[in-house]
């Protein structure tokens, strides 16, 4: 089962790095009508794991008939994955609370499809959330500061719009 999901793993990031080089390409995208809240269950339960072992728990509320949305799957995956990743990572020095990961699709106004997630850490500096989509900006040891600015194009290159807002505890 364990090599199952490397295999599994190692197909994905093949999927994704063709998507991202076609993206900055400009080749066509195989774009599809999709269902946002089938992608987010599906990122959840790659990431499972990583969750359970940074005891991270997940509440979910996903509207029910959700218009599906025009996009390329793995690149919305991939998005998904990089903003609960981050969200997860986040959480890491937390230990005098829950660590809690929230995942909300919506409808807004605007009868656009909203995503939303939100996690119990720290917060963003006030001094760096104008900053955190720059392109090789970081706060993380580790960090090239490249994920976000991806996360960002991938998202505009579909037509919509990702940002970030101070939560409330």
């Amino acid at each position: 089962a364990a090599l199952k999901r490397i295999v599994n793993d190692g197909h994905r990031a093949s999927e994704v790095i063709g998507s991202i080089r076609a993206m900055f390409k400009k080749d066509s995208q195989e774009k599809a009508s999709l269902d946002v809240n089938q992608l987010i269950r599906e990122v959840l339960v790659l990431v499972h794991a990583e969750l359970q072992s940074q005891r991270v728990s997940v509440h979910t509320e996903l509207m029910e008939d959700l218009p599906q949305v025009l996009a390329d799957r793995v690149q919305l995956q991939q998005v998904i994955m990089n903003l609960i990743m981050n969200a997860v990572e986040a959480m890491g020095s937390i230990t005098n609370r829950a660590r809690v990961l929230r995942v909300k699709s919506e409808v807004d106004e605007s009868h656009d499809v909203l995503m939303t997630v939100e996690d119990s850490g720290t917060g963003i500096d006030p001094k760096d959330i104008n900053r955190i989509f720059d392109a090789f900006f970081t706060t993380k040891y580790h960090g090239l500061g490249m994920g976000l600015s991806i996360c960002r194009s991938i998202i505009e290159a579909h037509n919509g719009r990702l940002w970030a807002s101070p939560g409330v505890h």
